[in-house]
């Protein structure tokens, strides 16, 4: 049996998703030059939050119901999404990039799906871990094991350089659980899903961030922008690309994304920040690929082959 060829037009959301995220880590240290990490993650999930509202009500399906059957889990997953696949990582990533350089926090972003791999084994029906990706997850977590680096045993003198570290990966962790949220939320309306979760995360985060960090007297043009571009696109833009990808192209396509926005971190962030980044994330990145390659390397060749099992 053979499947619908990928359009090119989905090549082309993927990649301008992979630059979008990838682009993130690099505004975020940006905008954390004239804001505290606090607003900078109150700022992205009200402005995303804000889009897709708009968009949602737009196109006429807004938010969804808070009655009927099944309206309660729904909401309960949109919570978790909120929290898991927004609120966190964001904060964690914001914090962190005080401390690491922004090329680090996106080679974190590699680990994601091989964090998904033994949650998926565990919570997603038909998601078995073979012997492949056991071994796949394997080298990937040497990956980390290298990308955490000698902090983790002995003192580098930068504060909070081996915590940033840490909190990187936490926040892959918090992407993964929040993927499979994702996957395993009941049937709604995937727009009107997004909407709820960064609204949640925006009606829970922004209270606090006010109260921690205040609104400032003034933002410095360039974090200004920073932040207009991290709440439009990373947030709320990226959130439409990844419906239409996932429902026209599949979710095996759209992990050729986690390949991607490592290397444009890496990139942006030593070409206009001039980030130098510690030797071992090169040696971690292969490893962290490598391992994410072989673990998905049945599900890419179906990709590319057009072939599917019967």
């Amino acid at each position: 049996m053979t499947t619908t060829p990928i359009a090119p037009i989905n090549w082309l959301r993927l990649a301008a998703l992979g630059l979008m995220f990838g682009a993130a880590f690099m505004f975020t240290r940006l905008a954390l030059d004239g804001v505290g990490p606090r607003l900078v993650v109150a700022s992205r999930l009200s402005l995303g939050a804000l889009l897709l509202l708009v968009i949602a009500y737009a196109r006429g399906s807004g938010l969804p119901p808070i009655r009927g059957k099944g309206a309660g889990m729904v909401w309960a997953f949109a919570l978790g999404m909120g929290l898991f696949t927004n609120l966190v990582p964001f904060f964690l990533l914001s914090w962190s990039q005080q401390f690491v350089a922004s090329g680090f926090a996106g080679v974190c972003m590699a680990i994601v799906p091989l964090m998904i791999l033994p949650l998926a084994h565990f919570l997603v029906p038909g998601e078995r871990m073979n012997l492949r990706r056991l071994i796949g997850f394997m080298i990937g977590t040497c990956g980390v094991v290298v990308l955490i680096g000698p902090a983790a045993f002995s003192a580098t003198g930068v504060e909070f350089e081996l915590t940033a570290r840490i909190a990187c990966i936490v926040a892959a962790l918090s992407y993964a659980i929040g993927a499979i949220m994702t996957r395993l939320c009941p049937a709604v309306d995937m727009i009107s899903l997004a909407a709820a979760a960064l609204t949640i995360g925006a009606v829970l985060f922004v209270p606090y961030a006010l109260m921690v960090e205040g609104i400032p007297d003034s933002v410095p043009v360039l974090s200004l922008l920073a932040l207009l571009y991290l709440g439009t696109f990373p947030t709320g833009l990226a959130q439409l690309l990844l419906v239409q990808v996932i429902r026209s192209a599949g979710p095996v396509f759209m992990s050729l994304l986690n390949y991607q926005v490592p290397l444009w971190s890496m990139l942006l962030g030593i070409v206009f920040l001039g980030e130098e980044l510690p030797t071992n994330i090169y040696w971690a990145l292969t490893l962290i690929l490598s391992g994410l390659v072989l673990s998905q390397a049945g599900a890419l060749r179906r990709l590319f082959t057009g072939r599917k099992r019967a």
